[in-house]
């Protein structure tokens, strides 16, 4: 949610919970507003939780500030004491969203020296009109959909840029933009995460779970090719075998794609494991050392598209809706 989105849902949301507060006559009725203000907030799902947790604590807060007042009175000590039994109990419950609003809501019993009903009602009926009315403005939210799929492509553009450059690296030697292509592809999931959460908080009935499921798939992925760019850093010896497997690398580069099902890319590494266990023994410690590199390399890579096919067979369904 914008800046400017926040501030108009506040400031309608804050007059119109004072104005129907005002026209039910309740006491302290601007405090319908604030009440709205600090339940205002990013997504649906945060807004109703909190809500309800707020309604919740004011029935707690009320219950122990009336049983104090009636037992020792209308004094600021007493307000402390309901504190100090308060404070605790809304934590333990996980009601402590409450905590400042209930007691606000309480100083009116202080201020008025009042804990009947009618009054207790009024207190309750201000927390549940500046929810409600939150509540009713954070039901619109813009949809994220299209920045979601913005910052998939970005993911996916950068994890080809990626495997690009570890084809380069097993044809021509070190690639000095590697360390850079990861951290920008860190940076990216992490800001796909944030939009993804979001987004799916703010789905209360329809909640699918495709796009956090595809950025826990990716950052698998981005794991596992960490690991594949610090082995290729030992990969120094200009083989055959590194031609090929540099191939192969931009072979899945050019088809890496969110509706690329990763079988045949399997036949091709199950295919390229066959050639390596039956090609020639190396003659040299340093040729089966950049064997054994190889070797590795192509099972940390038969991993990545193994994450890769067993998203799409749990999503088949979805992805192909989006072609």
């Amino acid at each position: 949610m914008t800046l400017s989105h926040r501030t108009i849902k506040i400031a309608f949301a804050t007059v119109i919970a004072i104005l129907i507060a005002q026209f039910f006559q309740l006491d302290y009725s601007v405090s319908a507003g604030i009440i709205a203000i600090l339940s205002v907030l990013d997504t649906k799902k945060s807004s109703v939780l909190t809500a309800l947790q707020r309604i919740a604590s004011t029935v707690l807060a009320l219950t122990i500030a009336t049983i104090l007042f009636r037992l020792f009175g209308f004094h600021i000590i007493v307000f402390g004491i309901y504190l100090l039994f308060y404070v605790p109990l809304a934590y333990r419950f996980t009601l402590q969203s409450g905590i400042a609003p209930c007691s606000v809501l309480v100083t009116h019993l202080l201020l008025e020296k009042q804990t009947s009903f009618s009054w207790l009602l009024n207190e309750l009926a201000l927390m549940m009109i500046g929810a409600g009315v939150a509540i009713l403005f954070n039901l619109y939210m813009p949809s994220k959909a299209s920045q979601i799929i913005s910052l998939r492509e970005q993911v996916e553009a950068k994890m080809k840029d990626v495997l690009q450059s570890f084809s380069e690296i097993l044809q021509e030697g070190e690639d000095q933009n590697q360390i850079s292509l990861l951290g920008d592809l860190d940076h990216l999931l992490e800001k796909y995460r944030k939009v993804v959460y979001a987004e799916f908080d703010n789905q209360l009935l329809d909640q699918s779970t495709y796009n956090i499921r595809y950025f826990d798939m990716r950052s698998e992925q981005v794991t596992i090719l960490k690991y594949m760019a610090a082995n290729l850093r030992l990969c120094t010896l200009p083989t055959r075998e590194n031609k090929i497997l540099a191939g192969l690398f931009f072979l899945t580069a050019a088809q890496l794609h969110e509706q690329n099902t990763g079988i045949y890319l399997m036949d091709d590494i199950d295919s390229l494991l066959q050639t390596f266990r039956e090609s020639e023994l190396p003659a040299t410690r340093a040729e089966f050392e950049n064997r054994a590199i190889l070797f590795q390399l192509l099972n940390d890579f038969r991993r990545f598209i193994q994450t890769k096919k067993d998203f799409y067979e749990e999503y088949a369904t979805e992805i192909q809706t989006k072609k």
